[in-house]
């Protein structure tokens, strides 16, 4: 069984990306695996069903920026590779407030890298051979493309957001960790994730959420911004497949090939809610409406997968169509946790207008 015997670290193992990727290591690996979560906003132990009294499964409480505990970590469970999710990552939000996307993004990874870099250091050398750091990064570090073109893993960075900003700067420190240090490190970009267990604040669920309410679908600008739309299961399995297999000091692009425009997206959404759970006032399009753009709102990303379809055999499973048809009668199915999370005063409403 892949990853028999191997204990891995995931920070941010309570977010939406680590907690997949939780998800799948328990079900289909035999990795022992360490939940580093220091339990933000964001973050929700409920998006684990099943974690709880896992014989493979731990969680630790744990700021990534906080090197004593971390170091406590690396000493206790000894780990042989780490994923690094642990991030800010909401855009609005780093407009509104930078300085915790930078100590968590930029602060937080160099802390983890030099933790990593101790306990790589202190190993024997099959264990050195065998150990990894995959640290996972987004794809708006590259900035805004036009009409044509695709971000590759040889695109210069061009970050406009804070956020984007910060993810750049953690990218870049985990580089010179490898070039400097020869930490065996490997860097990923991905596109835009969906699907279940989403935080509210992003885009998809906002708008099914909303949706089910019968409230307004508030679409930034002309709603003409385009993303490249990964279903956050085949993401899950791609990281797991970079860790296995990759190779140390390289870079890799993961996307589903699924351009759509903001409004394309919100209008499908519109579609499922009308078959799945009908609006008591007609279709759910009826709700669209345009406000205010975010402000430096990068116009359009398209990432090429290509070298991961080559290198790795990588593929997503799924389809724009089939991911977000399952995402919206996942959060139809299971209002319970996001209620809880609206419950827990979590508010839907506007930020990042600088």
């Amino acid at each position: 069984m892949r990853f028999e015997d191997i204990t891995i670290f995931v920070t941010g193992g309570a977010g939406f990306i680590g907690s997949a990727v939780i998800r799948h290591l328990m079900a289909d690996t035999g990795a022992r695996i360490v939940n580093i979560d220091k339990l933000t906003y964001a973050a929700n132990l409920d998006s684990l069903p099943g974690a709880v009294g896992h014989p493979r499964y731990a969680f630790e409480k744990q700021c990534i920026g906080e090197s004593t505990g971390l170091r406590a970590l690396f000493e206790k469970y000894q780990p042989d590779a780490v994923m690094n999710l642990a991030a800010e990552s909401h855009v609005d939000r780093s407009i509104d407030g930078p300085a915790e996307f930078i100590q968590t993004n930029v602060i937080g990874t160099f802390t983890l890298l030099q933790e990593a870099l101790r306990h790589w250091r202190g190993l024997t050398p099959a264990r050195r051979a065998r150990f990894r750091f995959l640290h996972v990064s987004t794809d708006e570090v590259f900035g805004s493309l036009g009409a044509n073109g695709m971000f590759s893993e040889d695109t210069a960075y061009a970050p406009n957001s804070p956020y984007s900003a910060s993810k750049a700067s953690s990218d870049h420190l985990v580089r010179a960790w490898r070039e400097t240090y020869e930490l065996p490190t490997m860097v990923t970009n991905c596109s835009n994730n969906y699907g279940p267990y989403h935080f509210p604040e992003k885009l998809i669920p906002h708008m099914i959420i909303r949706g089910l309410a019968n409230e307004p679908l508030p679409v930034y600008g002309d709603g003409g911004n385009i993303r490249d739309w990964l279903y956050v299961a085949d993401h899950a399995l791609a990281l797991t497949l970079v860790l296995e297999h990759g190779t140390v000091g390289e870079t890799y692009n993961i996307g589903a090939r699924c351009e759509r425009s903001n409004l394309d997206v919100v209008a499908q959404i519109c579609e499922l809610l009308d078959e799945i759970s009908p609006g008591i006032t007609g279709s759910h399009r009826g709700l669209i409406s345009f406000v205010t753009d975010r402000p430096g709102h990068d116009r359009r990303y398209a990432i090429d997968p290509g070298k991961i379809e080559r290198e790795l055999g990588w593929r997503p499973r799924e389809t724009f169509d089939s991911g977000l048809t399952k995402t919206v009668r996942w959060f139809c199915d299971n209002r319970t946790w996001w209620q809880d999370i609206l419950d827990r005063g979590y508010q839907q409403t506007r930020i990042g207008l600088g």
